[in-house]
């Protein structure tokens, strides 16, 4: 049986900024190398990167509809084996502010989205050791019991590789143990993963920052299984840290290449095949983390000098796109010494820049997601014309990102506007990308049935441990 997929062809003779070449790409019918990809990161004036992620997203979306969707994210433990450096929100189990949600107050949450005309949760937690198996099967069949046509977004890679070493499930292979795990939960009211623990893939960085957290085969791994079990999912990355820009575009490599493979594959599978639909990268937020307090790099004058680099940068460049995964950084020189302890903080350009260039690289990703939880609401509308097609959730709740100090929050008339006044038509649509409802001008769409904005500001985002503090705390609308 002939593949349903193949991939563009790749031309690495050619020049990355090479007209002809960005005009394929921006039509599918080129893909970059990994080695072009970081050229154009690095060198194409940010006006003309954003120009042609503007054109691959034209031609794969059109120029009339940008997409929002209606979730709540219930974070249903704050206690974490893992110890991310990165991360505000872990508890110890003994902590005085460390919580498990019990069923009844995640339905509680779950009737007050879809109030609110919502159709997902997106469930994540820390990976808590004390909840067995049996306590997820429960969740999942109690949910779907009360609320047949909410899909469960659930359960992000890591925590997958956590269940499997909490519940020692049968199999011969890593693979195989994940699919025992996923095929229980699947029956049990699982529909789909999403891509949280993405952070960045390169081995150097990501011991380095990710204690305790999964390896990026384990989490392609998980990804893959899902996949094949029909599964729709999405993948994400955490920038702006101690990573080198190559790290970037080595991360977008590994999602592409598991996506050609599981694309590849689906013609050969008797069962429905399901791959990554979205990709959604963001900025480090370092506000409350342990990771936030190691200096910035450029405090010291000298580190800006010329010829300078910053240590990310140099030990990305001896990792060489995973050929040394085990490279041992101390032996690079004195700027690789330092490697781990400066940050490199993204700003509203390099963010930009960044997600334009993964529209251009991830050629088999339907979705490119903006991030105006982290960058502000409207950045988030600016990076419509740098390759993003979505906007994201209207969320009720958030408290992992929030923990780290962002607090940007908008309800769905404000997605609304910003959707239309960067020249599109707001829709609101599902997991799969199926659109619901377009908004394309009737008074009673949400932005503009307004008639009073002054009271749609931006209100503050529910935290869970405070409402577990104070009994009876009212919910707040947020949104990432």
């Amino acid at each position: 049986m002939p593949s349903i997929f193949t991939p563009p062809a790749e031309h690495p003779h050619l020049d990355a900024a090479d007209p002809g070449l960005l005009a394929a790409v921006a039509a599918g019918h080129a893909r970059l190398t990994p080695e072009q990809g970081l050229a154009l990161f690095n060198r194409l004036p940010l006006t003309t990167l954003g120009r042609y992620a503007d054109a691959r997203c034209r031609t794969i979306h059109g120029d009339l509809i940008r997409t929002y969707i209606i979730d709540r994210n219930i974070n249903y433990t704050n206690v974490c084996s893992a110890r991310c450096t990165f991360c505000a929100f872990r508890r110890d189990a003994d902590d005085h502010d460390a919580y498990t949600l019990d069923p009844a107050e995640i339905h509680d949450k779950i009737a007050a989205l879809q109030a609110i005309g919502g159709t997902q949760i997106l469930m994540q937690g820390g990976m808590n050791p004390a909840l067995p198996l049996s306590w997820y099967e429960d969740l999942l069949r109690g949910i779907k019991a009360r609320f047949p046509d909410i899909h469960i977004h659930a359960f992000s890679p890591p925590e997958m590789i956590e269940f499997v070493r909490f519940f020692d499930p049968p199999g011969d292979t890593l693979e195989d143990k994940i699919r025992w795990v996923l095929v229980r939960l699947r029956d049990a009211g699982l529909d789909s993963l999403p891509g949280g623990g993405g952070e960045i893939f390169a081995g150097p960085v990501r011991r380095k920052i990710g204690l305790g957290k999964c390896d990026a085969n384990a989490w392609l791994t998980t990804m893959y299984v899902a996949h094949t079990l029909g599964m729709f999912t999405s993948a994400t990355m955490m920038f702006g840290h101690i990573e080198g820009y190559a790290d970037r575009v080595h991360h977008m490599w590994l999602v592409r290449q598991w996506q050609d493979r599981v694309l590849r594959e689906a013609a050969d599978r008797a069962e429905p095949t399901g791959h990554y639909k979205a990709f959604i990268s963001w900025p480090f937020q370092r506000e409350n983390t342990p990771l936030g307090r190691v200096k910035d790099w450029g405090a010291n004058p000298a580190e800006l000098a010329d010829g300078a680099e910053f240590p990310g940068d140099v030990v990305a460049r001896a990792f060489d796109w995973g050929r040394h995964e085990d490279v041992d950084y101390r032996t690079l020189g004195p700027a690789a010494a330092e490697f781990g302890r400066r940050v490199r903080m993204s700003g509203s350009t390099d963010y930009l820049r960044t997600q334009a260039l993964s529209r251009l690289f991830l050629d088999n990703i339907y979705s490119i997601g903006a991030s105006w939880v982290t960058m502000g609401p409207h950045i988030g509308q600016v990076a419509l014309s740098f390759g993003a097609n979505d906007m994201g959730s209207v969320m009720m709740e958030e408290n992992v990102v929030s923990s780290a100090g962002t607090t940007y929050c908008l309800d769905e008339a404000l997605l609304c506007r910003l959707i239309r006044e960067a020249g599109f038509l707001p829709a609101q649509r599902n997991n799969t990308y199926d659109i619901l409802r377009v908004h394309a001008g009737d008074p009673t769409d949400p932005d503009l049935a307004v008639t009073d904005w002054s009271t749609h500001r931006a209100r503050r985002l529910h935290i869970q441990t405070e409402h577990k503090a104070e009994a009876g705390a009212a919910l707040t609308v947020s949104a990432r």
